[in-house]
């Protein structure tokens, strides 16, 4: 089965759509996840290894900016507004911090994984020596003093 799913030709899918979903992104059935956020070794359906992906702390960084931010805002509002009791932080901006904080990680993580198949994104390479200015060197002329 691995062997005729390399050579078949696979639809273009959504990243958003099957990353989201926690799905394959060659064929949108398999299962991106082993566990919460452990990536399987490949898919069950398709048989396409995701030794490609490696979405680093792009999941994180995402989190961090528009989730663990305006909670942590929301938290220190809610102490210098009203006083709350210990308690009632914890009641009221625990559950929000998990839920803005742990709970997008993974749908975050299968889309980044799901978008580096579908652009073939892979390490940086530069073929020649690479010089800020072109092969020459910079061409810029001093400019003149006026006295």
């Amino acid at each position: 089965m691995v062997d005729q799913a390399a050579d078949k030709e696979w639809p273009k899918l959504e990243p958003i759509r099957t990353g989201l979903r926690g799905r394959c992104p060659r064929c949108g059935e398999g299962r991106l996840f082993q566990g919460f956020l452990k990536l399987a070794d490949g898919c069950d359906q398709c048989g396409l290894s995701y030794d490609f992906a490696d979405p680093a702390d792009g999941p994180a960084f995402f989190v961090i900016c528009f989730g663990c931010v305006p909670a942590v805002t929301f938290a220190l509002m809610l102490e210098i507004w009203t006083s709350a009791s210990l308690l009632t932080q914890l009641l009221v901006t625990g559950p929000m911090l998990i839920a803005t904080c742990v709970l997008p990680l993974r749908p975050l993580k299968g889309w980044l994984v799901c978008s580096q198949f579908f652009f073939k994104a892979g390490e940086g390479r530069i073929s020649r020596p690479w010089s800020p200015y072109g092969a020459g060197g910079p061409q810029v002329q001093p400019p003149k003093r006026r006295w």
